[in-house]
């Protein structure tokens, strides 16, 4: 059974940083399309960022530039740097997962809040 598990979510100034890891158990790591979501209050879910097992890397334009998803195969982890936060990046990020088969997996979320 796959598990993700995210940490690092918290509450930071506009323009600070934070780091968002997801920790995945089970086998379909090395192999799985990996991404990091968020949903604000009131809105949709929207995909951040994705990373392939190979290492491409697609951003959301809202975030191109700020934020870098990175991948360690061998730790089975995937993390957000995210730079720079303004207001609008407040919401809940969620690590997501894609297995060769087309299986989606989601962790529990993590809480992010820019705030002054």
């Amino acid at each position: 059974q796959v598990q993700l598990v995210e940490s690092g979510g918290g509450l930071v100034q506009p323009g600070g940083s934070l780091r968002l890891s997801c920790a995945a158990s089970g086998s379909i790591f090395s192999t799985a399309i990996m991404a990091w979501f968020r949903q604000a209050p009131g809105k949709q879910r929207e995909r951040v960022a994705t990373i392939a097992s190979g290492g491409y890397t697609v951003y959301a334009e809202s975030v191109k530039g700020r934020f870098t998803i990175s991948r360690d195969n061998a730790k089975s982890a995937v993390d957000l740097q995210m730079n720079s936060l303004k207001f609008d990046d407040t919401a809940v990020y969620y690590c997501n997962a894609v297995d060769r088969a087309g299986q989606v997996y989601w962790g529990q979320g993590t809480q992010v809040t820019v705030s002054s």
